[in-house]
């Protein structure tokens, strides 16, 4: 395998080790919605960590220059790849998020963007077309059994689908605060579920670090001296 345009030597194995990430993370570009040539793109950007223009990727990955040119536009659009420029280079280059935390934020947002917001949107509209019965009036003749199986039938279906949206309400709320692009909300979250698992896995309750943690806290305040001392 050819190493990559402007890479310089290679150890023995990096291009087949860098050929199998291509690959398995274009086998990805179905969870994401994407196109696989649009993933290989990503791949290759990010594990060699260079900026290439769109001659090398489409040298690299053997596809055409309208492809190439497609992937590339929509990786800038998601927010994981950002242009790059070369002192005395008149080409434009392309470099990928090398963080991944800052990756998988985008990703996700990207995401939610995408399929969350319209789905919420269409289910709002969904819910609109059956508005909640009012309750009969006193004063009104009751309402034949044909009547109250209808409304009941609405009130059913307006409970399903409003538990359903305020199930999403609260997923898209939390994909809110972990992708905001300056927070570290996905990774302070996915540390606090590791945390929990390690706790489970160890045969603790969630809340007994805290409860031994405060339980150090007081016996070092017992031991110290009167007057707040440190001895």
């Amino acid at each position: 395998m050819d190493a990559l345009p402007g890479s310089g030597p290679t150890t023995p194995g990096l291009p087949e080790a860098r050929q199998r990430f291509i690959d398995v993370w274009g086998q990805m570009a179905g969870a994401w919605g994407i196109s696989r040539t649009m993933a290989e793109v990503h791949a290759l950007l990010f594990i060699t960590g260079e900026s290439l223009c769109t001659d090398d990727v489409m040298d690299r990955l053997e596809i055409s220059r309208g492809n190439a040119s497609m992937s590339l536009r929509a990786l800038l659009d998601w927010g994981i790849v950002e242009r790059a420029h070369r002192r005395g280079d008149r080409k434009e280059y392309f470099r990928a998020e090398q963080d991944v935390w800052s990756l998988f934020r985008a990703i996700v947002r990207e995401r939610l963007k995408r399929e969350a917001d319209p789905l919420l949107a269409a289910l709002y509209e969904i819910r609109d077309l059956t508005p909640t019965p009012k309750p009969a009036r006193r004063d009104r003749v009751a309402a034949t059994p044909a009547d109250a199986a209808a409304a009941g039938a609405v009130t059913d279906h307006n409970r399903r689908l409003d538990d359903m949206l305020d199930f999403l309400q609260t997923i898209e709320r939390l994909g809110q605060r972990f992708v905001s692009p300056t927070g570290r909300g996905l990774q302070v979250a996915a540390s606090a579920l590791t945390k929990l698992q390690d706790l489970v896995s160890a045969g603790q309750k969630p809340g007994d670090a805290s409860r031994a943690a405060a339980r150090a806290r007081s016996e070092r305040d017992d031991a110290r001296p009167a007057g707040g001392g440190r001895g």
